[in-house]
């Protein structure tokens, strides 16, 4: 491979991430994508993990991007899916960066509206949600403390 095919920057799942990166580093780069989600991507793709991301040429990029947009498309398992059994849809989806961070909001302003007790949790603002301790902890934006004045 000459040296003017490696690029500096490729972009995968809305991220620009440095060429000289390991493939099996860089996929963990984007939102919403983990170690063991690159790990099946590198496996399920023949992609050598400890190959520079910039070494790749655009076809293989672009191929690399519809696996980690539509992994069932690619027979990734299912539990490897940051999105399952959606609520609108009931099927299995994988969101990646500001999908994620739409959904996590849509998601919350339903528990919001529902008045659920995590929506109610939310809605409280600096409240703990998912069931943690509360009386030793959390209490640093919560309440200010204020030093007496000395003379």
């Amino acid at each position: 491979m000459a040296e003017s095919e490696f690029r500096a920057i490729i972009r995968l799942g809305d991220k620009d991430i440095k060429g000289e990166v390991p493939m099996g580093h860089a996929l963990t780069k984007p939102k919403g994508s983990s170690f063991m989600f690159a790990n099946a991507i590198c496996k399920v793709l023949n992609l050598d993990i400890k190959k520079k991301c910039g070494a790749y040429d655009l076809k293989e990029i672009e191929k690399i991007e519809d696996a980690i947009r539509n992994p069932s498309k690619y027979n990734i398992p299912t539990w490897l899916m940051n999105r399952r059994k959606d609520r609108e849809t009931g099927e299995d989806k994988h969101l990646l960066s500001s999908d994620l961070d739409l959904t996590k909001q849509f998601d919350i302003r339903a528990m919001r509206k529902i008045k659920s007790y995590k929506g109610v949790r939310h809605a409280a603002g600096s409240k703990k949600v998912r069931g943690q301790s509360t009386k030793s902890t959390g209490r640093k934006g919560s309440v200010a403390t204020r030093k007496k004045e000395t003379k």
